[in-house]
């Protein structure tokens, strides 16, 4: 299981449209489009998971610039979550 990184979605840019776009390479098991909590709405970048490394290499590099609801799409391999933080920053100055 491959885990890619999609930035500069479209707002309108739905599951099904990351899923067609995707799977034209190869087995897409997951497609997750992230929003924000308080208000629901997208935040601009997803997660699409693909069944094979061969697949999903192919799909990055084919799909990183193209064009998709009139944004053009950053595709690449996602980078594990950092251990240990909140996610929110915390450097010195933060509120958190």
């Amino acid at each position: 299981m491959t885990n890619i990184f999609v930035g500069n979605l479209s707002y309108q840019t739905t599951q099904e449209d990351l899923q067609a776009a995707f799977s034209q390479y190869g087995g897409v098991e997951r497609v997750n489009i992230v929003t924000d909590r308080s208000t629901g709405q997208p935040r601009g970048f997803a997660f699409v998971e693909m069944t094979e490394q061969r697949d999903a290499e192919t799909a990055i590099s084919q799909l990183n610039g193209a064009e998709l609801n009139g944004r053009a799409m950053k595709v690449s391999q996602a980078r594990p979550k950092p251990a240990g933080g909140s996610g929110h920053g915390g450097g010195r100055g933060s509120r958190w």
